[in-house]
């Protein structure tokens, strides 16, 4: 019976060595032997993934990972105001809220004579129905952050070239005839 030895792969444990990225070079400036071009490196294409996941944890990070810095300020002009709105619209509905309570108590309060205890009732609810819409844009908002980070992150390179084209023209046909054709130009 005959047994095999396992040996552990060690390669993904090791750094690259500078040998190593001494021959990338090389290999970069290495005449193409089909089109005697040189080799062009790919563009950078940036992790879906990781751009969801910075976005998640810190909202505009995502944005930040692929590279689209005008984006950034719109976000946190986002937060900004949903800060503000949350923070205006729970200080409007504590305060009608505390000077309801102490109407149906029969206490004077900061609106005694001004507002009666239906129209505070309806003050409060008001603005608590405010409070949950801010929330809710927050949070939809917040999302919507994330999923552009992820979406533009699967389209950074994503051609958009006006070479992308089908219209009719001309064309040979290998027995000799000639007729219209629909061509389309990828690039």
């Amino acid at each position: 019976m005959v047994s095999a030895q396992a040996v552990p792969d060690t390669s993904l444990k090791q750094a690259i060595p500078d040998s190593a990225k001494v021959n990338q070079e090389k290999v970069r400036n290495l005449p193409n032997q089909a089109e005697d071009t040189r080799y062009q490196q790919q563009p950078w294409q940036p992790n879906p993934k990781k751009a969801g996941l910075y976005s998640a944890i810190l909202p505009g990070a995502g944005q930040l990972y692929n590279k689209q810095y005008w984006k950034i300020p719109v976000v946190y002009v986002g937060i900004g105001a949903a800060v503000y709105f949350i923070q205006f619209n729970n200080d409007k509905y504590q305060t009608y809220r505390k000077a309801y309570i102490a109407s149906l108590e029969g206490k004077p309060h900061e609106f005694t004579g001004v507002y009666d205890q239906g129209a505070l009732q309806q003050l409060q609810d008001g603005y608590k129905r405010y409070l949950d819409m801010t929330v809710l844009f927050t949070v939809v908002g917040y999302t919507l952050q994330v999923i552009d980070a992820v979406v533009f992150a699967h389209l950074r390179n994503f051609d958009v070239s006006p070479d992308l084209s089908l219209r009719l023209q001309p064309v040979l046909h290998p027995n000799g005839g000639a007729g219209l054709g629909l061509v389309m130009n990828l690039k």
